[in-house]
């Protein structure tokens, strides 16, 4: 699969140049533009059973486009709803992502949904992941820069706001930040704290923390 990544890392775009025949799949809504011999075919991903799941544990669509080139090559714009970075994964075996974090990836991945522990219910982030096997491409993207962070049978701590995947061979547990009341006012809460032999790939941003930012400034109704 020929792409590219443009106006990165703060207003990436993803274009993808697909042979005749071949097909994308992405998250519905991440369309920006297309060639006119691109054909799209909305389904339920992974059935309606395994569509309804995800789109009820996660923030993902119940939705997802497939765009396939008929009659030649064609060409296709995708980008997520917010500023950020997209970044490529070959993958030949499973990737883990935080939910909200996948825009697309070749036809022949399987995306499903990871219970992410029961103590990751008293943060928005986390609760659940996504579980992506196969072999092609996949493409997340991310609030903010990504960048990597490589693991060699040791513990690493991050913000669950700031994760965006990790490879096979890392574990995590989410816990608080010290006590209640520095979970509750510090402004930290939660972290996971990964171990073991792999790859994090961790977000400059966290849209929580924006969200905080941003809500005190809003207009209020009188």
């Amino acid at each position: 699969m020929k792409y590219e990544i443009l106006h990165r890392p703060s207003f990436s775009l993803l274009e993808v140049e697909l042979e005749n025949g071949e097909a994308v799949q992405a998250e519905a809504g991440a369309m920006v533009h297309m060639s006119p011999n691109v054909r799209i075919e909305t389904k339920a991903r992974g059935g309606v059973f395994g569509a309804l799941k995800r789109s009820i544990l996660t923030k993902e669509s119940f939705f997802i486009n497939l765009f396939r080139a008929e009659g030649g090559k064609g060409l296709i714009g995708l980008a997520p709803p917010y500023m950020g970075d997209i970044k490529a994964f070959e993958l030949d075996g499973t990737l883990y992502a935080q939910s909200g974090a996948f825009l697309a990836s070749s036809e022949g991945v399987n995306i499903d949904t990871k219970w992410g522990g029961a103590r990751s219910f008293f943060g928005r982030e986390g609760l659940f992941l996504l579980k992506m096997t196969g072999r092609g491409t996949v493409f997340l993207s991310s609030f903010g820069a990504i960048y990597r962070k490589e693991l060699h049978n040791e513990r690493f701590v991050i913000d669950t706001g700031h994760m965006v995947a990790f490879s096979e061979g890392l574990n995590f547990r989410i816990k608080r930040v010290g006590g209640l009341k520095s979970t509750l006012f510090s402004g930290e809460g939660l972290v996971a704290e990964f171990e073991g032999t792999g790859t994090l790939y961790i977000q400059t941003r966290s849209m929580d923390s924006f969200l905080s930012w941003l809500i005190p400034y809003l207009p209020k109704k009188d």
